[in-house]
């Protein structure tokens, strides 16, 4: 998110967190060799989910609430529900805090990482951002938070 417009959007700290749950939940490559392999400083999937719906309670409303505000438009607000929809079918089907592995091994997680990585690479490119660049840390996402 280095090159993002951070404060072009009215809440630019939700859409900054929801990218950063997209991005990691998108990487096959990230979840092995960060959260299976239990490297610090990136969480794990139930932070991701968290991030992806904490402040946008898009576990209780659809993305379309939030376009102007989180969401550039209705096509990136469409994929960000596809996505948030398939990994919180995940998660309640495996728990909440369960370990990386059981996320890893759901028969729809590869579903789940397609809707993220369509959802994280709209996003990333309306940002003018890679989407190819490896997931950042949550410490880099709190120093880009407090940057504006």
């Amino acid at each position: 998110m280095a090159g993002m417009p951070l404060n072009d959007m009215p809440w630019w700290r939700w859409r900054a967190n929801v990218r950063s749950a997209l991005h990691m939940l998108s990487d096959p490559v990230f979840h092995q060799n960060c959260w299976l392999a239990g490297v610090p400083g990136y969480g794990d999937v139930t932070d991701a989910v968290y991030r992806l719906v904490e402040d946008t309670w898009l576990d209780n409303w659809s993305a379309e609430k939030y376009v102007g505000a989180v969401f550039r438009d209705a096509e990136e607000a469409a994929l960000v529900d596809a996505a948030v929809l398939r990994v919180l079918r995940i998660m309640h089907q495996v728990g909440a805090d369960a370990p990386v592995a059981d996320y890893l091994h759901h028969a729809g997680w590869p579903e789940a990482v397609a809707a993220a990585r369509e959802a994280h690479v709209r996003m990333a490119v309306g940002d003018g951002d890679d989407p190819e660049a490896p997931p950042r840390s949550l410490d880099e996402l709190a120093a880009a938070s407090r940057a504006v």
